[in-house]
């Protein structure tokens, strides 16, 4: 087995790094270049659009913050922690407290925490074997390992609850308002609709949602006579049009505005609560159908080779996910930025859950097929080995993933 694919396995089968600093170290190591290169970058980011460096600096604690879940769990339930890394590969900075090695690497694509002993192929200190994760009772490893995915929850619940308690939650506010000039030369021009105003009623059918406004005008013919009542400047006015035939249809009735029923709605703490908890749920639960559609080979080879990939299946990076936070700073403020980050935190800490190594997820399927498998005085150890084959396809469709993720950023921006 050459050096290069023991190293490469046992990472996988592992979580990170396996390789250790002796005890007792105090060295630090540093990469000028690496050093340069990251402050270089969160600089350029924080000039170009503070707000992407306000999302990448929220994306950075969340990952950190994952860690802190298996750490904290870990140390609580008696493992040995050796290793807390943000970034993978080779050592950018580093130092050791004790057993403890922790510092920075040199690419920014993730964490690990190093725990000792994960399976039946990650070697150890004899001496550390009662501290090692895989001697642990299933209840304890199923809570260190579930940990990270569990963080980005309470970190979603959190910044939902947060926004929703102080700006509002987005939903109907109970009003159309028109949000842009009308269009030039349209009946609604011509009746004198202004961007801002209110529609109250059209026809007298009352509309309280963009829909029911739509569905009013639709559900006329062109040239009917129509009458609307809209509030401007905390006065009712009264006015008349003559619908138009649409451009695209000329059966539909047309009138040419644009209008949103949309906006942050204030809540109380209690509500607050309740929306942030259900949201959590909910956008869990589509989060588990978007992994499927990520992982899916054949979705991300047709948005690659599209001229026009689809926003909402395609794959991302982090570069794509800042252009998006950098544009919805711009739009909504810290608002936004955050029910960003929430819904992100969400997808990952389902993502991190899917049943393969090197996922968490990955461990804790393995733990809990151990649990099935043993009997009452005798415990079963799966054979990891047999998974690694499985282990290295997952680990290439996620560099695929990848690739054509950063590809589709580079060329098709989101932002």
């Amino acid at each position: 087995m050459s050096d290069f694919y023991k190293k490469f396995r046992d990472e996988i089968v592992a979580g990170g790094d396996t390789v250790d600093r002796p005890e007792g170290s105090s060295k630090r190591s540093t990469s000028a270049l690496s050093t340069v290169v990251l402050v270089g970058l969160l600089v350029w980011l924080g000039v170009s659009n503070p707000w992407t460096l306000v999302f990448v600096v929220g994306l950075i604690v969340s990952v950190f913050l994952h860690e802190v879940g298996h750490f904290v769990t870990a140390r609580k339930c008696g493992m040995k922690v050796t290793q807390f890394y943000m970034g993978f590969g080779p050592r950018v900075w580093s130092a050791k407290r004790g057993e403890l090695e922790y510092g920075l690497r040199a690419f920014p694509l993730g964490a690990f925490v190093r725990i000792v002993g994960m399976n039946n192929l990650d070697e150890c200190d004899p001496a550390d074997e009662g501290r090692a994760y895989r001697t642990q009772s299933y209840p304890k490893r199923l809570l260190v390992i579930t940990a990270g995915s569990l963080m980005h929850a309470v970190i979603a619940f959190v910044l939902f609850f947060g926004v929703y308690a102080t700006a509002g939650r987005y939903a109907q506010t109970g009003e159309v308002k028109i949000s842009y000039p009308p269009a030039a030369d349209s009946p609604a021009a011509s009746a004198g609709i202004q961007e801002g105003d209110v529609v109250l009623s059209f026809n007298g059918v009352d509309t309280t949602t963009r829909e029911q406004l739509v569905e009013a005008i639709t559900s006329r013919s062109p040239g009917e006579n129509v009458q609307l009542e809209i509030r401007r400047d905390n006065e009712v006015v009264v006015l008349q049009a003559t619908l138009a035939a649409n451009p695209v249809d000329e059966n539909v009735a047309y009138f040419g505005v644009g209008s949103w029923s949309m906006d942050y709605v204030q809540q109380n703490l209690v509500s607050s609560l309740g929306f942030a908890a259900s949201d959590v749920v909910v956008d869990a639960a589509n989060s588990v159908k978007g992994v499927f559609t990520v992982l899916n080979p054949v979705n991300i080879v047709s948005n690659v080779t599209s001229s026009n990939a689809d926003p909402m299946t395609r794959p991302s990076t982090v570069v794509g996910a800042s252009q998006i936070g950098g544009e919805v700073g711009k739009q909504e403020g810290v608002k936004g930025v955050l029910m960003l980050l929430a819904s992100i935190n969400i997808f990952v800490g389902v993502f991190n859950m899917f049943p393969l190594l090197p996922f968490d997820g990955g461990h804790a399927a393995i733990a809990t097929y151990e649990r099935l498998r043993s009997r009452r005085g005798k415990e079963y150890r799966a054979d990891v080995a047999k998974m690694v084959p499985v282990a290295t396809s997952v680990v290439a469709l996620l560099a695929l993933l990848l690739l054509a993720g950063l590809y589709l950023d580079i060329t098709q921006p989101l932002g």
